[in-house]
């Protein structure tokens, strides 16, 4: 078991997925300070309801079972004042207990999966490609600057899910699927509902 801060979002994040974050609040601000001192991470989970930002809450937030733990890739002041930064995924946790400290900070034990060991492409999964390769050429998702590994499914899939307006709901349940095989089957078919949905 490991004890890590959590960053609870509305929004799930997936390994090899890039997010850009606005942090206020001093108890996240300390927090992205601590992790950049020391090198480290923190956990983002999603929100299952309500919202943890700004709020004046003790208790703790209803947030998953499980998140992906987050490094810090790039930072910069922002135009409205605010601190920027860019977070990446990487692997996935299982949260054993929940619970705020005194800064408000919500905390917690997991227990870390790993990294997940690069997966090869397939013929019959070049499609994915394609979509992730068009998505990359549109000018919001250049300015992101994402550095992905075309000969690693697991990557592929993974920023496909981070990218694509899917619901977070659904992106958390295919952040929780125990085999590449089951995430891209699942991908596959919310791929060919949008594509349903546009013609």
């Amino acid at each position: 078991m490991t004890e890590i801060p959590l960053f609870p979002l509305s929004s799930a994040l997936v390994p090899y997925g890039y997010m850009p974050l606005q942090i206020f609040e001093q108890r996240y601000l300390d927090m992205v300070a601590a992790c950049m001192r020391t090198d480290t991470g923190f956990g983002v989970v999603w929100l299952r309801q309500g919202s943890e930002v700004s709020g004046g809450s003790q208790t703790t937030p209803d947030v998953g079972d499980y998140g992906t733990h987050a490094r810090i890739t790039d930072f910069d002041q922002l135009p409205n004042g605010l601190l920027g930064i860019t977070i990446r995924g990487e692997e996935r946790f299982d949260i054993a207990e929940v619970w705020r400290d005194p800064s408000g900070l919500i905390r917690s034990r997991v227990s870390m999966e790993g990294r997940l060991e690069p997966a090869p492409m397939t013929d019959e999964w070049r499609s994915l490609e394609v979509v992730l390769r068009g998505l990359e050429s549109h000018p919001h998702i250049q300015r992101m600057n994402l550095t992905i590994d075309y000969n690693n499914a697991w990557e592929v899939a993974f920023n496909l899910i981070q990218l694509l307006p899917f619901d977070e709901s659904i992106k958390y349940e295919l952040l929780g699927m125990a085999t590449l095989n089951e995430l891209i089957v699942e991908l596959d078919i919310l791929l060919n509902q949008i594509s349903g949905e546009e013609g």
